[in-house]
């Protein structure tokens, strides 16, 4: 367990395991504990590295400077502090804006990228009206309360009626990460024409019953991520690795297995 200076903003991140290395990006909904079903699993062979962006979880920032703009930097900040040179990035949903900009501006340090139910930040007709939608669905629920057995969207819908335990631990989780205001993304989204060059062995991974990236979605953002390929979970929500932890695991550990497996660290 470390913190490392980023800025103005103070980076809590966990290293755990040795082996290749593997970064686990949360998404909004998410801090470092909802990875509790990848670290032990990936541990046994990787270093696995988890964060929380700044505003989320035990990292804190003053609440304008809680901006994605800032992600793909506090990102390097932990890399770097931690001594990790090159490393397989795990990513879910706002966890994805992090990634494919580090990604980007950094693409011999990454061996692969896994993009869990986001488009990662990729800007396409379909994401921008699905982000609209959203938007003002959040609206208009500004003043409602929300039941406590009411799936998080970041679920299912029939997450309760499937596994209540994990749906309610996932609110529970969610719950812990300080209310110091919404996060700018301001002039962040990534047009195809960043594109043109990327090599970087891509995974994208959907839930079926995903509210925020339905699957068409995202099968529309992989067509445009050169050499993409995209894995469908059909039982999942927007978040895979939490809702069905076993198959999520045994498909990104596969493909990290094939694209990431030197060993990284400094």
């Amino acid at each position: 367990m470390a913190v490392v200076r980023s800025g103005s903003a103070e980076i809590y991140y966990e290293v755990h395991g040795e082996g290749p290395p593997i970064t686990f990006s949360h998404g909004a909904g998410g801090n470092t504990l909802v990875w509790y079903n990848q670290v032990p699993y990936f541990a046994k062979n990787h270093t696995v590295v988890t964060f929380d962006h700044r505003g989320w979880g035990r990292s804190t920032c003053a609440p304008e400077d809680k901006h994605a703009k800032f992600f793909a930097g506090d990102l390097k900040a932990v890399l770097d502090d931690a001594g990790i040179e090159r490393t397989a990035l795990v990513c879910q949903s706002m966890g994805g804006w992090t990634a494919m900009h580090f990604t980007l501006d950094n693409p011999g340090r990454v061996s692969c990228l896994v993009l869990s139910g986001t488009p990662g930040g990729i800007s396409t007709p379909k994401v921008i009206e699905a982000r609209a939608a959203r938007s003002r669905s959040r609206t208009s629920n500004l003043d409602r309360t929300i039941p406590w057995n009411e799936p998080h969207l970041a679920l299912a819908a029939d997450a309760f009626e499937r596994d209540p335990s994990m749906a309610f631990l996932y609110r529970m989780l969610s719950g812990v990460n300080p209310p110091i205001g919404d996060t700018a993304t301001g002039d962040m989204g990534i047009s195809s024409s960043r594109l043109g060059s990327y090599d970087v062995p891509t995974l994208m991974i959907s839930g079926g019953g995903d509210r925020i990236f339905p699957p068409a979605i995202l099968e529309d953002v992989s067509k445009v991520i050169p050499g993409a390929q995209l894995h469908s979970i059909p039982l999942a929500g927007h978040s895979p690795y939490f809702e069905t932890p076993d198959e999520f695991n045994r498909v990104v550990g596969e493909f990290v297995s094939k694209h990431g497996s030197e060993n990284g660290r400094k």
